[in-house]
C-alpha cells in the first residue's frame, strides 16, 4: 500500500496532485471515507470515472444545494452566498436560462476575432529574450481583458478586479489573501462569498455598474442581466452581485491556469510545441482537450447526500458530503488508455473537466476553450522557441490546481 496523501489538505496540493493516492483509492477504495483534519466532518471521495459521472447524473440523489465545496455552512450560510453552482432545479435551471445567452456556441463562435486581438496584444507586449513569469504576464492578461469585454467594464478597473478574484479562488493562499480561511477566523465573513471581506468590494463596485446600466443600457453582459425574459423573469440584486462576483473570480482564474499547465506541457514535450503551427485545427482543439484533460484544473465539487443510498458497494447516509475528484476520474485507467501519457491523438476525450453530462455543466467552457486553442496559435506564430527559466509554483488549495508562478525564456520569430 502506498502511503495515501491527505487530500482534505491544501499543503498537499502544492506539491501537485497526488496522482499516486487517487490512483490506489480507484483500485482499493473507490468511494473512500476521508477525514478533515481541520475539525470537519468527514466525505466521501469519489475517485473513478463512472462514480462521479453517476454522482454528477444524479442530482435528486447528490444535490448541489448545500455548498460545493468542502466547507459545511449553516442554512443562512447558504442562501446568502448561493450562486448557480449551488442550486438545483428548477432554480438552478431557471437562472442558466437568464445567463447562459452570451455563452452558448454560436454567441462564443463569434468573440474569436476579438480573443484573437487580446491574445496578440499580451503576447507582443513579452519582449525577446528575457525571462518573464508566464502566468502574470500572458495568462492572466487574456481572460482579464475578456472579461472587460463581456461584462462592458473599463480597462483601468481590471487588474483591481482580477486581485480582488483572486483573492476569493485563492482563499486558502497567503500570497492572494490576509484572510486564509484555515489560518485565521473569517467567521466575521461568514454570509460573504468564498467567507472573504473582498466580497464586500466586489459587491459595490458591480452595484455602481448595474445602476450605471439601470440608468443607461450598454451591450454588454451586465446589462443583458437586467434584461427580463419573454415570460417576464429576472435576477434579484442578491442573484445579481453572487453571480458577478462567480465570474470576477471564476472567469478568469481557471482559464489562466489552464493555459499555463497547458504550456508547462508543452515546455516538457518541445517536439509537439513545434508541431502546433501545422496543425488542423481539428487537432489544435484536440489538443487543449488533452491539456483541460491533464490539468484537472478544477479538482472536486462536492454534493450531499439527500436520502441513505449505496455506491460501489458503499452505504452513504443522508446529509453525507460526497466529494467528486476529477483529476482521479480524469486519469481513470479503466477509461483512458495511459492516462499518464499526454496524447493528442485521445480518441473521444470525454474528460470531466467541464462536469460532463451534469446539470452544472460549465457555463464558460465553450469561452474556455476557444482563448486555449488561439493563445496557443498566436503563441507559435510568435515564439519560436519556449524554455523554463525556473520551477513553477503552485497554489496551495485542494479545490483548484493552479501555477501561480511560471518562469519562462522564449525566442521570438
Amino acid at each position: 500500500m502506498v502511503e495515501l496523501a491527505d487530500i482534505s489538505s491544501h499543503d498537499t496540493f502544492e506539491r501537485g496532485v497526488p496522482h499516486d493516492t487517487f490512483a490506489w483509492l480507484r483500485n482499493h477504495d473507490p468511494v473512500h471515507w476521508t477525514q478533515e483534519h481541520d475539525g470537519g466532518r468527514g466525505f466521501w471521495s469519489v475517485t473513478t470515472y463512472d462514480d462521479v459521472l453517476a454522482v454528477s447524473r444524479n442530482p435528486e440523489v447528490f444535490s448541489s444545494r448545500f455548498g460545493i465545496r468542502l466547507e459545511d455552512m449553516d442554512p443562512e450560510e447558504t442562501e446568502a452566498r448561493r450562486t448557480l453552482m449551488e442550486m438545483d432545479a428548477p432554480d438552478h435551471t431557471r437562472l442558466r436560462r437568464l445567463v447562459s445567452r452570451p455563452f452558448a456556441p454560436k454567441s462564443v463562435a463569434a468573440y474569436e476575432a476579438t480573443v484573437r486581438e487580446l491574445a496578440g496584444q499580451a503576447l507582443d507586449a513579452v519582449g525577446d529574450g528575457d525571462e518573464f513569469d508566464f502566468v502574470t504576464s500572458v495568462a492572466r492578461e487574456l481572460p482579464m481583458r475578456m472579461l472587460g469585454r463581456l461584462l462592458g467594464l473599463p480597462g483601468e478597473d481590471l487588474d483591481w478586479l482580477v486581485q480582488r478574484g483572486d483573492a476569493l479562488i485563492g482563499n486558502t493562499d497567503p500570497d492572494f489573501t490576509d484572510y486564509v480561511v484555515d489560518r485565521v477566523d473569517t467567521s466575521a465573513y461568514r454570509l460573504l462569498p468564498f467567507r472573504s471581506p473582498v466580497a464586500l468590494e466586489l459587491f459595490e463596485y458591480a452595484a455602481i455598474a448595474l445602476e450605471q446600466r439601470r440608468v443607461e443600457p450598454t451591450d454588454d453582459l451586465l446589462t443583458n442581466l437586467l434584461q427580463s425574459t419573454y415570460d417576464g423573469d429576472t435576477l434579484d440584486e442578491l442573484a445579481l452581485k453572487n453571480f458577478f462576483t462567480l465570474m470576477v473570480a471564476a472567469g478568469n482564474d481557471t482559464t489562466r491556469y489552464s493555459i499555463t499547465a497547458g504550456l508547462l506541457a508543452l515546455i516538457e514535450r518541445p517536439a509537439l510545441y513545434e508541431r502546433i503551427g501545422s496543425m488542423q485545427v481539428a487537432e489544435r482543439k484536440a489538443l487543449v482537450e488533452e491539456m483541460l484533460r491533464w490539468s484537472s484544473v478544477t479538482m472536486h465539487f462536492r454534493r450531499t447526500a439527500t436520502e441513505d443510498t449505496a455506491l460501489h458497494g458503499r452505504r452513504l447516509r443522508a446529509g453525507d458530503k460526497v466529494v467528486m475528484w476529477y483529476p482521479s476520474a480524469n486519469f481513470d485507467e479503466t477509461h483512458f488508455d495511459s492516462p499518464q501519457d499526454f496524447r493528442v491523438d485521445r480518441p473521444a476525450n470525454d474528460h470531466v473537466s467541464f462536469g460532463l453530462h451534469s446539470p452544472h455543466l460549465c457555463l464558460g467552457a465553450h469561452l474556455a476553450r476557444l482563448e486555449m486553442r488561439v493563445i496557443f496559435e498566436e503563441m507559435v506564430a510568435r515564439w519560436q522557441r519556449v524554455e523554463a527559466a525556473g520551477a513553477p509554483q503552485r497554489l496551495r488549495s485542494n479545490f483548484i490546481s493552479g501555477i501561480k508562478h511560471l518562469p519562462i525564456g522564449v525566442t521570438r520569430r
